[in-house]
């Protein structure tokens, strides 16, 4: 391999600030920060606004827009061409 072209691919430990999740993963992301693991590695951190553990999508706490009040339907009756809802 060439000298000096490759990214630094290393453990990272990757932290969703939401709920305090952490998984370390190897990433080439660039990072200031650095953590102290419980098996006393220090990692470089990596601050994530959401991951799997917090997502709707994944923790099963998303909504469905068809069943907030009815509103898709109102939307295609108000905006539905010739008098019929468009499906």
């Amino acid at each position: 391999m060439k000298e000096g072209i490759h990214p630094n691919y290393r453990d990272v430990c990757f932290v969703d600030l939401s709920n305090g999740f952490k998984f370390v993963t190897r990433s080439c992301a660039n990072t200031k920060e650095m953590i102290k693991m419980e098996d006393g590695r220090e990692l470089p951190l990596y601050k994530l606004d959401t991951s799997s553990e917090s997502h709707p999508f994944y923790t099963g706490t998303q909504k469905s827009v068809d069943t907030m009040g009815g509103r898709v339907e109102k939307f295609r009756n108000r905006f539905a061409r010739g008098g019929a809802a468009a499906k």
